[in-house]
């Protein structure tokens, strides 16, 4: 794979929205490591944009541009000469989401709509749209946007009329240690020694590491047709043993005592599911599988005719769905290993 991604990136123009974040950072960083002509950073975050221009520093192949993607004029200015678009800025976090849904609307759903027109007004080769399981049956307001967003990308293959742009998504699980998820809420607990608050111990959760997202994204470029969802096989956690294996490797690091950390299950968080899903049952009726993902073909109605024989070792799924429910949770042991091995 790293020859066809040096083919993929080297001399190529990139542009990567939400480009500071936690995954956008990791996208960017990953692929100046194959000599692009040039990566656009580009964030409506000032402060964590500065900071990544000190991490990475100055070069003639990185840019960083202070945008929104609600900002249609803003984002054909930056895709001018752009040969593949990275899109994940989203509002992400599901509380925040339920108590400024108009917001997350303009973002995750208009701030999409803005990413296809902007490409196609650019002649963009390849899109590829960062999504989430919180977009599989959504119960809440960031789900629910997500799963517009998806549909939007997948659906621009359609929209795009002779345009050769390739529009595809990605859809993660929790990432580990990412910025704001529950890993670092913990370990920031016990080090300032506060009660762990556990939303419910039996909830179980898709959990992917920073390298498998990056993996996923790049693997779904060099093979994407047009209007895929690809999605990898994960792990599954239970949030309760989750919790004890980082009370037990952090109360080592802050010099705390195992037992005298205290949890508190404070329930679920408005817009918060116990199980999770990456792929819905009528998804899994017509959904391929290699060894390390699913494959979502597009919707056979719109013409688009993808077989299992157009993508390496592919076949037909076996799975009538792909929940957190069906999946057998790691061990204490197991998660350990997963976390900090």
């Amino acid at each position: 794979m790293e020859t066809q991604l040096a083919n993929t990136f080297k001399n190529k123009k990139i542009l990567v929205t939400g480009g500071t974040g936690c995954i956008g950072s990791e996208i960017v960083k990953s692929i100046l490591n194959y000599e692009p002509k040039v990566v656009r950073i580009f964030s409506n975050d000032e402060d964590t944009t500065f900071k990544m221009s000190q991490e990475i520093g100055a070069s003639r192949n990185r840019r960083f541009l202070i945008g929104d993607i609600r900002d249609k004029e803003r984002l054909i200015t930056a895709m001018n000469g752009i040969d593949i678009v990275y899109h994940a800025a989203a509002l992400k976090h599901v509380p925040l989401c339920e108590y400024n849904p108009f917001e997350a609307i303009k973002t995750n759903v208009l701030g999409t709509q803005n990413i296809i027109e902007a490409a196609l007004e650019n002649n963009v080769k390849k899109v590829i749209n960062i999504s989430t399981d919180k977009a599989v049956n959504p119960v809440n307001t960031m789900g629910a946007t997500k799963l517009l967003a998806e549909k939007l990308i997948t659906d621009a293959n359609f929209y795009k009329g002779p345009r050769k742009t390739i529009f595809s998504c990605v859809r993660f699980g929790n990432v580990l240690f990412s910025r704001g998820s529950v890993i670092p809420l913990f370990e920031e607990q016990i080090k300032q020694k506060k009660m762990i608050t556990i939303t419910d111990p039996k909830m179980t959760r898709f959990m992917m590491s920073l390298d498998n997202t990056i993996e996923l994204v790049f693997k779904a470029t060099l093979i994407a047709k047009g209007g895929e969802i690809f999605i990898l096989k994960m792990p599954v956690v239970k949030l309760g043993d989750l919790a004890d294996v980082v009370i037990k490797k952090y109360a080592e690091k802050y010099q705390c005592r195992f037992s005298e950390i205290k949890k508190e299950v404070i329930g679920p968080r408005p817009g918060e599911k116990i199980f999770e899903g990456l792929m819905t049952e009528k998804e899994a009726e017509k959904a391929f599988e290699t060894k390390e993902m699913l494959i979502i073909p597009p919707q056979a109605e719109f013409g688009i005719n993808i077989k299992t024989s157009d993508y390496k070792n592919a076949s037909i799924s076996k799975l009538k769905r792909y929940a957190s429910r069906d999946v057998k949770p790691l061990s204490k042991m197991e998660i350990n290993k997963l976390l900090f091995s």
